[in-house]
């Protein structure tokens, strides 16, 4: 009998999307921890996953730009480690 190992669908999503995000925006996890407390970007992911799932990768990072506005600009330029 061979083993098989769930991935909730979900948290793939939030966390997949979540490190492309700080990938694109060349974040620390840290900004994007201060952005998520200040945003909840990964409340907005979960909430989202319906039509998320059937977007691909820049679509999903367009929205969450758009989500976070200018928000993002003010994180990483107070982020200590730039």
């Amino acid at each position: 009998m061979s083993q098989t190992t769930l991935i909730d669908p979900v948290a793939f999503l939030i966390a997949h999307s979540s490190r492309l995000f700080m990938k694109r925006h060349e974040m620390t996890t840290e900004a994007f921890l201060a952005l998520d407390a200040e945003k909840d970007i990964l409340g907005f992911l979960k909430t989202g996953y319906e039509p998320f799932h059937l977007t691909g990768d820049e679509g999903i990072l367009d929205e969450i730009d758009a989500y976070v506005g200018n928000s993002v600009k003010t994180v990483i330029s107070a982020d200590p480690y730039s």
